[in-house]
Parts: C-alpha cells; sequence; structure tokens
C-alpha cells in the first residue's frame, strides 16, 4: 500500500487551520494519510495551535512564500519516504473527501501527477469572473507551450508520485508555483490529468496574491512561463 502524506502550507490560519485537520481526520481516507502543517512563519496564532493541539507541523525559520513553503514539504516528504504527496491549502477551501480521487490515478499509474480542477463538473465556488478570466488565459498559454490542455492551472489541489516527490523537492517554482509546476512538469513528459472536485469559498484570511494587481500578475507569470519553455527546449 502507497505511503501519504498530505502537505498544507499555512500562512496565518489561525482561523481555519482546526477546521482544516478536523475534516482531514474525518475523511474516509483519514487512515491511510499521514499531514504536515508547514508553517510559513506566520504572525498570529497559527504556531501554537500545532504545539497545543498536538499537529504534525514543521516550523520555517524565515517566510519562503508559497513555493518555499510547498518545496519544504516535498523534501521532508522525500527524506521520510514518502510515495505520493498531496498538496491542500490552510484556509479550508480544498476537500479531504477527494484524497481517493486524486490518489487513485496515481496507484494505478494513469497518471504521475493529479490536479484537483473545480471546473469540469462545474460545481461548488468558481472564483470571481477576473480569476477565472485569468485562469482561461494561462490555460491557453499552457497548452501552445506544452500540447497539455487543462483547465484548472492554478489549482493548489493537487497529488504527485514518487518521481515528482524528488524532481518538486530540489526544482519547484517560487513565486507562482501551480502553473510553472505543470509547464516544468510537462515539458519533462510527466503524465498529468484533471479530476473534478469541489472547491469552497475562502470565509478567513487572505489570498496569497489578493493583494498583486491581476495585470501584473498574468504578465509576470506568462514571462516565467514562456521561459520555462524556451529553457528547457535548449536544454533538451
Amino acid at each position: 500500500m502507497s505511503k501519504i502524506i498530505v502537505l498544507i502550507p499555512c500562512y496565518n490560519e489561525e482561523k481555519s487551520i482546526d477546521n482544516v485537520i478536523l475534516n482531514i481526520k474525518k475523511c474516509t481516507a483519514a487512515d491511510r494519510v499521514d499531514y504536515l502543517i508547514i508553517n510559513d512563519c506566520s504572525k498570529d496564532n497559527t504556531s501554537n495551535l500545532c504545539v497545543e493541539n498536538g499537529y504534525n507541523y514543521l516550523n520555517l525559520p524565515i517566510n519562503l512564500g508559497i513555493g518555499g513553503g510547498v518545496q519544504a514539504g516535498y523534501l521532508y516528504a522525500l527524506e521520510q519516504g514518502y510515495d505520493i504527496a498531496i498538496q491542500h491549502d490552510g484556509d479550508g477551501q480544498h476537500d479531504p473527501c477527494y484524497f481517493e480521487d486524486v490518489i487513485a490515478p496515481i496507484e494505478s499509474e494513469q497518471a504521475d501527477i493529479v490536479i484537483g480542477s473545480r471546473f469540469l463538473d462545474k460545481k461548488g465556488f468558481q472564483s470571481t469572473g477576473l480569476r477565472r478570466f485569468g485562469i482561461s488565459f494561462l490555460s491557453k498559454l499552457i497548452f501552445l507551450c506544452t500540447g497539455l490542455k487543462l483547465y484548472d492551472v492554478t489549482s493548489g489541489y493537487r497529488a504527485v508520485n514518487r518521481k515528482y516527490i524528488e524532481i518538486f523537492a530540489t526544482h519547484y517554482a517560487q513565486d507562482y508555483p501551480e502553473p510553472e509546476s505543470i509547464v516544468y512538469a510537462a515539458l519533462k513528459k510527466a503524465k498529468i490529468m484533471e479530476v473534478p472536485v469541489i472547491m469552497h469559498e475562502r470565509k478567513e484570511g487572505q489570498s496569497s496574491i489578493n493583494a498583486l494587481k491581476p495585470l501584473y500578475y498574468m504578465i509576470k507569470i506568462s514571462l516565467s512561463i514562456l521561459l520555462h519553455r524556451v529553457v528547457m527546449t535548449r536544454k533538451d
């Protein structure tokens, strides 16, 4: 049986983290998965909550941002010998009831990476209109760069196999890791697929990209994706 860990990057999620862990412990896959909270130097009470409640957690010594936090989780998963790692946000938007859905294609060797997509069945919280436009644009850009058609390219709900635990432990995008890591893995010939999930609207805290101007975000991430394509093509 696969050894599975749920990686939960967390920054200032004191109002959400208890429910996130509770829901993981109640889900149907609870007896199959371990979890790790990666506390990215939260300024609120997140760290104390982890200690008081006996959660499994890793306190980062400096703030690394979402990409660095997730990469720290992958490094932990690699060192501890996990076969599958599931990324799961600490803000309550992701639903653990879909763990089996993102795990199954990896265990059957249909996929190296499985992305939980809110846009396949179009149920649950679909994000804002502006965000959906940006995601659609990035989806088209990724298709042009890789030939891979995906819909929810900014989804942080995903699972990867042992091979990509090893790869992401040493190479993981820092600023906008979800779409950039798709491009990197696709250009390495990873088998990537989406499965439908329902996501919930964030009730507490603040998104890591809310403070950024949408146009600036789109320009920067588009240039990064194109640069990935050029650099990796030259390596080949």
